[in-house]
Order: structure tokens, then C-alpha cells, then sequence
């Protein structure tokens, strides 16, 4: 992660994972270039990555759930071959009540969505997690399209992408970088 990134609580953050899931998710999501994402928050002062994700536990025991993470973290070279994030247009409020909203289903200890069904929030995986934030502080970033993911012999229907986020028109791409080049776009 560069040095020189200033996030703002409902900024969206992205990541191109290393992992076999995150693979998966690429092939899925023929479109995209991320495989997972997060929303910025403030957490007494810190600046910090709420997401949910899968096998990274931060302890012996430790469930998939949502998460909150230093940005050092969610950027790790372990987890992260390539980065950007967003930041919304033409409204401030939105975005700091979207984070509140994500921060909430982490102290709320919400598991990860194992079956991909943004129909049912008690469980959230990454994108429907920033897409049920931002649609209660009242904006729809995904839109009506949803996508088949396919797993080994599991396939599943109706689920948001990472993609639909990062290609959002509520969003401005404010900066993206990787482990070789760092582009900026403000």
C-alpha cells in the first residue's frame, strides 16, 4: 500500500487476492480485476477496513466473519498482488453513514456469507456487505445485475460482484497500485 493514500470513512476499498478463492472470484467475474472488497471507517480515530472474507482467521478457531482491519492489513503482500479504492461523488453524508452501517455488522460478530444469498443480510459476504451498507444510507452501488458463481460442483445464483461496486457511476476511482506500479488518478 502506498504511503501517501488518504481514505475517508465510506471510501471503497480493493484488493486482487493470492488466494485459490480469489482466483475463483476473477474467473467468476469475468469483468473484473478485483477480487475482493471493504469500505473505509473510523474507529475512535483510526482509520480502518471493515470487510467479511474467508480464511483469514485472526486467531486459532476464529470464524469467517466480518472484519475490521488496518489498511496495512487488508493490503498485505500475502493477501495482495494489486489495490485501489474509490471514493463516492457529490455526497459526503452517504458515505460516512454507509461505514457506520458496515462497522455495525461487525460488532454485530456477523458471519460470512457461505451460500452468496444477497437476499438474506444475518450473513454477508464482501460485496453484498458494502452493497447493504450503502443501500440503507440510501444509494443501490451494485444495480439490478447479478451474477452465477460457480465453485468446484457448487454453483451459485443472484450474487453481486466486486466489479459492479468498482464500476459503480456513484464512484470516482481515486487511486490503484500493485506490487510493481502506482497510478494515480485524482
Amino acid at each position: 500500500m502506498p504511503e501517501d493514500i488518504e481514505l475517508k470513512p465510506g471510501d471503497v476499498v480493493f484488493r486482487l487476492g493470492n488466494s485459490m478463492e480469489s482466483a475463483a472470484v476473477i474467473i467468476a467475474d469475468r469483468d473484473g480485476q478485483y477480487s475482493h472488497c471493504g469500505i473505509v471507517v473510523d474507529s475512535a480515530g483510526h482509520t480502518r477496513i471493515v470487510h467479511s472474507v474467508p480464511d483469514e482467521p485472526d486467531f486459532d478457531g476464529d470464524v469467517d466473519r466480518v472484519k475490521m482491519d488496518r489498511p496495512e492489513m487488508f493490503w498485505r503482500i500475502d493477501r495482495a498482488s494489486a489495490g485501489g479504492y474509490c471514493r463516492m461523488l457529490n455526497d459526503t453524508v452517504a458515505p460516512r453513514k454507509a461505514a457506520e452501517i458496515a462497522k455495525s455488522a461487525f460488532f454485530r460478530n456477523t458471519l460470512f456469507d457461505d451460500d452468496y444469498d444477497d437476499k438474506d443480510t444475518t450473513r454477508l459476504y464482501c460485496s453484498e456487505l458494502l452493497y447493504y451498507s450503502y443501500l440503507r444510507a440510501g444509494y443501490d452501488i451494485a444495480g439490478p445485475e447479478r451474477h452465477t458463481y460457480n465453485v468446484l460442483v457448487t454453483s451459485f445464483d443472484n450474487v453481486i460482484m466486486p466489479s459492479q461496486i468498482y464500476r459503480s457511476k456513484y464512484f470516482k476511482v481515486k487511486r490503484i497500485f500493485s506490487k510493481n506500479d502506482v497510478k494515480d488518478n485524482s
